[in-house]
């Protein structure tokens, strides 16, 4: 699909605090549902969206280390919480505090993906951006993508085991 957003535009989209962002991703990620705070805040129309592979919303400046930590999370079955930057369309951004778990059938097996997104605290994305900047910069030394993510993921897997706590722990701490 052919993104009109190829540039960022630096404005910041926001959210009220009551309102909550649900998509729904189907094993590999292609959206199956979007609620209107989704569209809205990202730009596209339902009809756009719908089985796209979520990484539509995806933002430059958020580390793939981060996705890899919150996909490996999810596919065990568990929950994860990260804060989360996305972009719109129009190459606008917007911080989020994502909830994302898996849904199960009545046989245990996951069948697809829910996530709610809230409001973040502002001076816990200032604290994300700069452990995100640093995830980046390691990305981004190696000129091999797969081998920069990997990096990064054991950076961050790293300064979680020498603080002794979770990623969820180390969110709800920030």
């Amino acid at each position: 699909m052919a993104r009109s957003d190829s540039t960022l535009s630096g404005v910041e989209r926001t959210f009220g605090r009551d309102e909550i962002i649900v998509s729904k991703t189907d094993l590999k990620g292609r959206i199956i549902y979007a609620n209107e705070v989704f569209l809205r805040l990202a730009g596209y129309s339902e009809a756009e969206v719908i089985g796209k592979p979520h990484s539509l919303i995806r933002h430059p400046h958020m580390p793939r280390a981060v996705f890899k930590l919150l996909w490996d999370t999810i596919q065990s079955g568990r929950e994860c919480f990260a804060y989360v930057v996305n972009r719109s369309k129009n190459g606008d951004h917007y911080w989020v505090l994502a909830h994302v778990t898996p849904t199960f059938d009545s046989k245990g097996e996951i069948v697809s993906y829910h996530s709610n997104r809230r409001v973040p605290k502002r001076e816990s994305v200032t604290k994300v951006e700069a452990l995100y900047g640093e995830l980046l910069e390691i990305e981004n030394k190696n000129p091999d993508r797969k081998q920069g993510m990997e990096a990064a993921y054991q950076a961050l897997n790293d300064k979680l085991q020498a603080l002794g706590v979770p990623y969820d722990e180390f969110v709800f701490a920030l």
